[in-house]
C-alpha cells in the first residue's frame, strides 16, 4: 500500500467508485431509440433516463456506441444540464442527454458542396434512384468495409449505410444510417436529412458517370432497329458508354424525379416533360437493358 503523502490529508481525495456501483442515467430521444437492444426500445419512462452500468473511465462517446447508438445520429450530448464533448468522462450518477441530427444535416467545412455519397452493397437501388436525381452517388457491389470507410474519407463522401457496425468504425470520416425498407422511403430519409441539390438525367444510373448529348447519327449503328425508328434524343455516359433515351420506363422515371423535387421543395424537374435531357431506356452494343433506375 503507499504511504500518504506527508502533510496531506487522504481524506480529502475520494476514490474512484468500484465499476459495479457506478451508474449513469442516459435519456435516449424517440428518434434514436430503435438503435437500442429490443429490451430498451419502449417508450422512455423515466424522465431522468434509463440506468446504464458504467465503468468510471470510459468516455462517454464510448457509452453511447456500447448502447448501439452510432454517434452519427446525435448531434449534441450534455451531462447534467451542460454541453459535452464525446471524449468527456461523466461522473458516477451523471445525467446524460442524446440529441439527434437536425434535419436538414449542417455539414462539417471540410465536406464538399454539394455533397456526395458513397453506399454500401446492400443499397443498390438507392444508389440508382440518388444517380436518377443528378446526386454524385458511388456504390460498388465488391466493396468491403475497410474499403467504404477508406474511400469516404479519401473522397470526402458520407457513408450511407444500415450496417450500424459499419458507423461504429473509428476511421469512418462521416456517415449516417438510412431508415426505411423500401427504396423509394430511403431516398425520401436521405433528401430530409442531406437536402443535395438535384440535377436530374444528369449521372449514368449505372456506373455515376456524367452523360452528355449524342447526336443520333453517331449511334445509330448501336441501336435496335425498333429503338432507331421510334427516337431522336439520345445521351451517353462519358464513363461507361450506356446509350439513353427516353424509352418506355421515363413515364414512372420521370413521376419519381417530379416527386423527389417536391419532396425537396424544389419545382418542376428538369425532363418532366416529353423531352429529357438524360433517358429511361439505355443500350450498349446495340442491346437494350432495361430499367437502369431500379
Amino acid at each position: 500500500m503507499t504511504a500518504p503523502t506527508p502533510g496531506r490529508d487522504p481524506v480529502t481525495t475520494p476514490a474512484r467508485p468500484p465499476a459495479s456501483a457506478a451508474r449513469l442515467r442516459i435519456l435516449v430521444p424517440e428518434e434514436l431509440r430503435h438503435f437500442l437492444p429490443a429490451r430498451r426500445r419502449g417508450p422512455a419512462r423515466d424522465p431522468d433516463g434509463m440506468p446504464c452500468p458504467y465503468d468510471g473511465a470510459a468516455s462517454l462517446g464510448h457509452v453511447v456506441q456500447s448502447l448501439g447508438v452510432p454517434l452519427t445520429e446525435v448531434s449534441r450530448l450534455r451531462a447534467d444540464g451542460e454541453p459535452v464533448p464525446a471524449a468527456y468522462r461523466p461522473p458516477d450518477g451523471a445525467r446524460i442527454e442524446l440529441f439527434p441530427v437536425p434535419r436538414p444535416q449542417p455539414l462539417p467545412p471540410t465536406a464538399p458542396m454539394p455533397p456526395r455519397f458513397v453506399l454500401d452493397v446492400h443499397l443498390g437501388a438507392l444508389a440508382r434512384r440518388l444517380r436518377l436525381l443528378g446526386v454524385d452517388t458511388a456504390c460498388r457491389n465488391d466493396a468491403a468495409d475497410p474499403e467504404l470507410v477508406e474511400q469516404a474519407a479519401a473522397e470526402r463522401r458520407i457513408l450511407l449505410t444500415q450496417d450500424r457496425g459499419l458507423l461504429l468504425r473509428r476511421a469512418l470520416w462521416l456517415g449516417a444510417y438510412v431508415r426505411g425498407s423500401r427504396p423509394d422511403e430511403q431516398l425520401t430519409d436521405v433528401l430530409d436529412r442531406f437536402a443535395p441539390p438535384l440535377d436530374p438525367w444528369t449521372r449514368c444510373p449505372a456506373c455515376n458517370g456524367t452523360l452528355a448529348s449524342v447526336p443520333k447519327e453517331e449511334v445509330a449503328e448501336q441501336l435496335p432497329p425498333g429503338t432507331r425508328r421510334t427516337y431522336d434524343t439520345f445521351t451517353r455516359c462519358t464513363a461507361c458508354g450506356h446509350l439513353y433515351w427516353p424509352g418506355a420506363h421515363h413515364p414512372r422515371l420521370a413521376a419519381r424525379v417530379a416527386a423527389a423535387r417536391r419532396a425537396s421543395g424544389g419545382g418542376p424537374a428538369s425532363g418532366d416533360g416529353s423531352a429529357p435531357r438524360g433517358a429511361s431506356g439505355s443500350g450498349s452494343g446495340g442491346s437494350t437493358s432495361g430499367d437502369d433506375a431500379g
